[in-house]
């Protein structure tokens, strides 16, 4: 059996519980996956995005809808090395990838405020753009389970409101695009597991801005997403359902129990419901 194969294996096999069934499940659950898709799945170089591959040719090859796939690599601006891992790993699992080249990192490097948010936008543009010129229609990225739960944690801690990390958004900047995250209800511990047990070795985030803080004596307090896996990690060593438990608050927002929300960008505030009842209320009363 070769290498690959045996990858694919421990996918449906031995992580067959923590990975391939939650893999299912989110695709189920949020029809990610239609009919007629060509998808572009979006390959940065790390341990998420290399799984994400391997499960989209898995579905593919076992699954009942007819759809195509394509595999694009991003690279805005890697070190030498870190290019020649991406290309090692995909022959290894036998992942047939497209590189195309831009200059993020050059853009963003010397940015001082939120050059992760800028990069992010931008290697979001050019994705999409290269999808739509495979005639793509969807983008597939590699976000997990603990990348959704730490998004909420930072909206509430860092931004005052409560959003999450949605499961599939329409493009607004590229019309008839969408972007899915097939990988929703995998949990990272898993991945590593995976990851570990294959004895793969992928990149880790290979910018210029991380390059330059990885040595830094606060370097785990120059990242609130680290800072946020950090307080997952604790809330898990407490409790084994405080991860879930943020995960189903998306699912269990009680309206009548909020002081304000924002819908299609109105924002609503609960004295509208209450002097609504209290008007009701009288009009009952003088009946």
């Amino acid at each position: 059996m070769e290498r690959y194969q045996e990858i694919e294996r421990s996918i449906i096999k031995r992580y067959r519980k923590s990975i391939w069934r939650k893999f299912i499940e989110g695709i189920k659950e949020y029809e990610l996956i239609e009919e007629g898709d060509k998808i572009a799945v979006c390959i940065s170089g790390g341990k998420d995005s290399m799984l994400l591959a391997k499960c989209m040719q898995e579905i593919k090859k076992h699954g009942q809808v007819n759809f195509e796939l394509e595999f694009i690599v991003m690279d805005p601006g890697y070190n030498q090395v870190n290019r020649e891992k991406i290309i090692e790993n995909a022959k290894i699992m036998n992942i047939p990838i497209t590189i195309f080249n831009t200059e993020i990192f050059d853009t963003v490097v010397n940015i001082e405020e939120n050059p992760c948010y800028l990069c992010a936008r931008m290697r979001r543009g050019y994705l999409y753009k290269k999808a739509q010129s495979l005639g793509c229609n969807k983008i597939a990225l590699g976000h997990h389970f603990d990348d959704v739960i730490e998004t909420i944690l930072m909206s509430i801690l860092y931004g005052g409101q409560f959003t999450t990390m949605m499961p599939k958004l329409k493009s607004t900047n590229h019309p008839g695009m969408e972007l899915i995250r097939p990988l929703y209800y995998v949990k990272e511990k898993d991945i590593i597991r995976w990851m570990e047990y294959n004895e793969l070795e992928f990149i880790q985030c290979a910018c210029r801005f991380t390059e330059n803080i990885a040595h830094a004596e606060n370097a785990a307090d120059v990242s609130k997403r680290q800072e946020m896996k950090q307080l997952i990690n604790k809330f898990r060593e407490t409790s084994d359902i405080i991860d879930m438990n943020i995960f189903k608050s998306m699912y269990n927002v009680n309206l009548n129990t909020v002081i304000s929300y924002q819908q299609n960008g109105e924002k609503h505030h609960f004295l509208e419901r209450f002097h609504e009842k209290e008007k009701y209320s009288l009009g009952e009363q003088s009946k």
